[in-house]
């Protein structure tokens, strides 16, 4: 059983009102509309470029909410976050999936965590060669940004409608609520904001999950230990825009301490967090840019789960 550092209880429990993450909220979708009314008419490119910032901040947002924040009620949680001006997920499967993710003993798994990066060996040796280069490439930083995003969405929409296919309720529920606001937000975008659908899918789509590739590119290495798989970068210019999700292996341990509070939980006792990780920290991500621009951090095959068809090897 993992023993925690010893922190104030203060920091541990959400107040009764988050004030900054309702603040956020709206700094998020007032920014969106005015990249959308008033900047684009004016420069168009850098318009989508500031819808591409907001877009991977109303991402960030999802997740905190999904976690149960700003407040008590689910329900008005997630109509904070419901329209889905990120176009690509629905929220309620991400919600379903990223809480899968979070039984840290099954972390890195490539069937049993969804946002695992590694593939099954099998299914790494039958796949083409050209799928192959290119899943080598992506697990270059450089790669990650330009053509993870790509790979993420196709990946996760495929896996989606097999879903379906096989009569899954609760996915069929979600695509269903997200459609519900996707047709409106592309019509809005369209002929609210004058800005192309075929322009802003691609642009802003694409720019808002590269930004997030850049957090999620290392956040999770495969170790023996659960603690050793997810990573802490200490500092980093986009650490407001991720909601401080780079200090992941904080948020992995204490999933409920709300955003704003994660940088003091975690400097209140750097050193034993940084043990009890077993050191897997960067100090930024230019330090991680530096190392692994192009050069491949992990292989795509799990190096221990999943090497057999009918089992998973060695793994214990």
């Amino acid at each position: 059983m993992t023993t925690l550092p010893d922190l104030p209880r203060e920091g541990l429990v959400p107040p009764r009102i988050e004030w900054p993450t309702w603040g956020l909220l709206a700094l998020c979708y007032g920014l969106w509309l005015w990249a959308g009314f008033w900047l684009y008419p004016l420069s168009p490119w850098l318009a989508l470029i500031v819808i591409g910032v907001t877009v991977a901040l109303h991402s960030s947002l999802q997740h905190e909410v999904l976690h149960g924040h700003p407040t008590k009620n689910a329900r008005l949680n997630e109509a904070l976050v419901w329209l889905p001006i990120g176009i690509f997920y629905p929220y309620r499967s991400y919600k379903l999936t990223h809480l899968q993710h979070h039984n840290d003993e099954r972390l890195t798994d490539p069937h049993d965590d969804p946002e695992s990066y590694y593939i099954a060996l099998f299914d790494w040796l039958g796949m083409p060669r050209i799928l192959r280069a290119a899943r080598i490439a992506n697990n270059t930083l450089i790669g990650r940004v330009v053509i993870g995003p790509w790979f993420a969405v196709t990946g996760f929409t495929l896996a989606e409608m097999h879903r379906v296919a096989a009569g899954d309720s609760r996915t069929r529920n979600a695509w269903a609520h997200h459609l519900a606001g996707l047709v409106p937000v592309l019509a809005f975008i369209q002929f609210g904001m004058g800005i192309p659908v075929w322009l802003y899918v691609p642009v802003p789509g694409w720019i808002g999950l590269g930004l997030l590739a850049i957090r999620t590119y290392c956040e999770h290495q495969w170790a023996e230990d659960p603690n050793g798989r997810t990573i802490i970068v200490e500092r980093s210019i986009l650490a407001p825009l991720f909601l401080y999700n780079n200090l992941h292996f904080v948020h992995h341990k204490l999933p409920r301490v709300p955003w704003y509070r994660l940088p003091a939980t975690c400097r209140a006792a750097r050193g034993d967090w940084a043990r009890l990780n077993g050191g897997y920290v960067f100090p930024s991500y230019f330090s991680i840019l530096r190392r692994f621009a192009w050069k491949v951090k992990e292989p795509v095959p799990h190096p221990r789960w999943r090497r057999n068809r009918d089992g998973e090897g060695d793994a214990p």
